[in-house]
């Protein structure tokens, strides 16, 4: 690489790696969407905690649908959580319920401060962890590839003559801090990388502090000699962190005392920086282990691999200690936090005792702030599923991404076109939020069904409008979109499509409407 494009390359990144409490930590400075957020009121102190599960969380055994309890036993007999006794589901409502290990959600889900949202994703699901990762991270279409992240976006200018002037009264503290050791895509910027990644931070501090021996006559000693400066220049970006780590005390009694549970070790972190008083809005930690594709009930100690039960007890524990020491250190009701994964799992459980890549999966978001229940139905079991049958959308995860933006951080219609691309129903998330409840529904939107039910060629669907926009799209079992059937708007009263199959396989398909906030979706069995 020519020094010119590496020093054009290399010279945005805002990343500072260092360590606390034996985690790296990455910081990126303030942009003008924190400056926007800032501005706002009441926005103007919140922040956003993202907690993403690597691997591809099993949605069904970690919120069962109880409704269907025969129908889901029927499809994973030899990993389904039980609906009575001993290590029996956590009641949610009589319909739904929480895996047993997940004690401490339940209790937040009770005392109003956790809003489950069921069954996210996007359409036409990618398999791939990597392609997948990169989908929720950068919040692009499935077949759209986007070099930049979803938060990264807002970040673009955020930095006009860095690394020389900063920190600087204008951006005392960073805009984000990411807890681990890989820089995540859903910060990188339209520009610039902006981060830097040290799996070695010993090899950083060298750098850094000019314990690296090297001359431009050394291969690449240019380049160094260039990330040594840089480094000497970011390692300013530590102070305000070391400071506010320095000024508060974690008060949570809650956390675990020994070093068993990586994500509450790294939300304690966060509630201590929070607490002393670093403006940061944005952090993200990660839990893994969640592709379990075998041992999915047991694990498997000897190689390291944690039951899908233990992970969800780390997962709830660390939330609800990091929950109770927000409390204690009195700035709960500043701090939101969401937890997701790259996709869920098949339907149907496989011979090894796992569960296969799938496609939608239930995400929780948790503080005060969070209108408390559950958004969304529990997903359609199938009497009889296959290998290939998955969980399709209900809701966009962008939609999500939306709603937060706009309802946690005032994000206006500007800052959404320039992180999402494109406008994204709006779902009620927060209490107060853009959408009006969809289990409150006065306009008379409904799904009535469709006539014939198994068919083979052709089948008509009814529907009532409400007057507005209304959508109808068909899913096939992987998941996929495969047909639109209505985007419009439509006068208000019942209305009915026709829906060719005569091109399609056998299997199991569904149908979902969604007009506004509303969403419905139903079954469909084609038969040839």
């Amino acid at each position: 690489m020519k020094r010119r494009n590496f020093i054009k390359a290399a010279a945005p990144a805002a990343v500072l790696p260092f360590m606390m409490n034996g985690f790296t930590m990455k910081a990126i400075g303030r942009s003008p969407f924190l400056d926007e957020i800032l501005a706002g009121d009441p926005c103007s102190d919140r922040v956003f905690v993202i907690i993403q599960l690597t691997g591809g969380n099993d949605g069904l055994n970690t919120v069962i649908p109880l409704d269907q309890y025969s129908a889901y036993k029927n499809a994973r007999s030899n990993i389904a959580v039980a609906d009575t006794g001993t290590g029996a589901a956590l009641k949610l409502t009589a319909a739904t319920g929480l895996h047993p290990q997940m004690t401490g959600l339940q209790s937040l889900y009770n005392n109003g401060k956790l809003r489950v949202i069921q069954s996210v994703g996007y359409p036409t699901p990618d398999f791939s962890h990597f392609r997948s990762s990169d989908i929720w991270l950068t919040a692009s279409d499935y077949d759209q590839v986007l070099s930049t992240g979803w938060i990264g976006r807002y970040l673009d200018n955020e930095f006009p003559g860095y690394p020389a002037s900063y920190p600087n009264a204008s951006m005392p503290d960073p805009l984000a801090i990411q807890i681990g050791s890989i820089v995540s895509t859903g910060l990188e910027g339209p520009t610039a990388n902006m981060g830097m990644a040290f799996t070695d931070p010993n090899t950083f501090y060298n750098i850094v502090n000019n314990k690296t021996d090297s001359t431009t006559s050394q291969r690449a000693g240019q380049e160094l000699a260039f990330i040594r400066k840089v480094g000497q220049q970011i390692e300013k970006f530590a102070n305000p962190v070391k400071n506010a780590a320095a000024k508060a005390t974690n008060k949570s009694t809650l956390y675990p005392t020994a070093k068993t549970n990586l994500l509450a070790d790294q939300l304690k972190i966060v509630a201590q920086l929070i607490a002393g008083g670093l403006k940061t809005r944005i952090y993200l930690v990660n839990l893994g282990g969640f592709d379990t594709h075998a041992r999915q009930v047991n694990g498997d100690a000897s190689v390291g691999i944690l039951s899908h039960g233990s992970l969800l007890n780390q997962l709830s524990v660390g939330i609800t200690a990091f929950q109770d020491d927000l409390r204690l250190l009195g700035i709960q009701d500043r701090v939101m936090g969401m937890t997701f994964s790259e996709f869920g799992r098949r339907i149907k459980s496989n011979d090894s005792g796992g569960t296969d890549h799938g496609a939608a999966a239930p995400m929780f978001v948790f503080g005060t702030s969070v209108q408390p229940g559950i958004l969304g139905a529990n997903p359609i079991i199938p009497a009889k599923p296959t290998s290939e049958d998955n969980i399709p959308m209900q809701y966009d995860f962008r939609s999500v991404y939306a709603s937060i933006l706009k309802d946690w951080f005032c994000a206006s219609e500007t800052s959404l076109k320039k992180a999402l691309f494109k406008d994204f129903q709006m779902l009620p998330i927060l209490k107060g939020s853009t959408g009006v409840d969809e289990l409150v529904n006065p306009t008379g939107v409904a799904l009535l069904g469709n006539s014939p039910n198994p068919f083979g060629g052709s089948t008509t669907i009814r529907f009532r409008s409400g007057g507005a926009h209304l959508q109808i799209k068909i899913f096939d079992n992987t998941g996929r979109d495969i047909a639109t059937l209505v985007d419009r708007n439509l006068p208000q009263g019942e209305h009915e499509v026709t829906f060719d199959a005569s091109s399609l396989t056998s299997g199991n398909y569904y149908c979902r409407l969604q007009s506004g906030v509303y969403q419905e979706m139903k079954p469909m069995l084609i038969v040839k």
